[in-house]
């Protein structure tokens, strides 16, 4: 069960909650920040992990000190975010401001970072090579959630599982998780995993939001069966579901390649669903992304959402978004009118 704690450094804030992350007893609030958010913007072609939209070292600062005066402890970054450079500013960001064990760091490993043969994947070769990076990168020991970005089709999944499982043996790495893949795909890799006897994944981060619920049909009831924590990526649809659905599009949506492709499909009917949430927002008095995590919040199974912020108020709605109780006749409101959408963020 959540346990909220009173921050009395954090003004006009809700009470942070904390929960078990799965089944481990890896205590994380249900807030998480995502900092993609965080590097070193570019501009022209674009590769993985390299955006214009990000915010540089000097600007990051007050969103980092934000989510701790906030309650966070819990912050997910990954090894292609800005080529490392994400990993870099989360580190000494914390280094300077808190103890190692007051947080818990997540990282990823599976994109492109190098130019070469090896230079991407989930081979042994590249997981133990990039392990070593991201702790020089972050500045520590060790990760506490260390996750596969997405599945790697060129290498046998036993010889991930065990490469990783090495790593929780060697003390690098304390809990593994995965990220987006199908279903099968996730049984397939914690059956192997039982066994085999190796560390098992904990937490599946995946993209699950009001207009994108597919994950509902097959991977959710999954990790529930198996007590996986779910902390979802994009809960508010890339910020789409943060303000009006015809508003002018943000530096970060017009530069946004990869958020394009997620839901330019079902625009019509996405948009929709993003009245009903307008509608129950208004009603409320409350900012609609409140209202859309608290609906993701109160979904079974959901740990913490991965929130990101380019403005200091997306963590502070984030955060109030935590009393928010929805009712069934605002929770159906909400999802009737949600239509099939292709798989997307695979």
């Amino acid at each position: 069960m959540p346990v909220a704690r009173p921050r009395p450094d954090a003004d006009n804030a809700a009470p942070m909650e904390y929960a078990n992350l799965g089944r481990t007893g890896l205590r994380v609030s249900r807030i998480c920040l995502g900092c993609m958010s965080f590097g070193v913007p570019v501009k022209g072609a674009l590769q993985p992990g390299r955006h214009a939209w990000v915010l540089d070292e000097a600007a990051s600062q007050p969103f980092l000190r934000q989510a701790l005066d906030l309650g966070i402890n819990f912050f997910d970054t990954a090894n292609v975010y800005s080529s490392g450079a994400s990993e870099e500013i989360l580190g000494r960001f914390l280094k300077g401001a808190v103890r190692r064990e007051s947080v818990v760091i997540a990282t990823k490993v599976h994109g492109l970072m190098r130019d070469e043969p090896n230079g991407r994947g989930l081979s042994r070769k590249a997981i133990l090579f990039e392990v070593e990076e991201s702790l020089r990168r972050l500045g520590t020991d060790f990760i506490d959630l260390y996750q596969i970005h997405r599945w790697d089709p060129a290498t046998p999944i036993d010889e991930t599982l065990e490469a990783l499982h090495d790593l929780v043996r060697s003390g690098k790495v304390r809990y593994l998780g995965a990220s987006s893949m199908h279903a099968w795909q996730f049984a397939k890799a914690l059956h192997l995993a039982d066994e085999n006897g190796w560390a098992r994944f904990v937490s599946m981060q995946n993209h699950y939001n009001l207009i994108y619920r597919e994950e509902e049909r097959e991977m959710i009831p999954l990790c529930q069966d198996e007590g996986i924590g779910v902390i979802p990526w994009s809960p508010l649809a890339r910020g789409r579901l943060a303000r009006p659905w015809q508003a002018a599009p943000t530096h970060r949506t017009e530069t946004d390649h990869f958020g394009k492709t997620l839901y330019a499909r079902t625009e019509e009917a996405d948009g929709l669903v993003a009245h009903r949430l307008a509608q129950v927002a208004e009603r409320r008095g409350i900012p609609r992304a409140q209202v859309a995590l608290a609906w993701l919040l109160g979904k079974p199974g959901v740990t913490a959402p991965i929130v990101g912020a380019t403005r200091l108020e997306h963590l502070a709605d984030a955060v109030a978004s935590l009393p928010v109780r929805l009712d069934p006749a605002e929770v159906a409101v909400l999802e009737e009118a949600y239509v099939p959408h292709a798989v997307a963020g695979f």
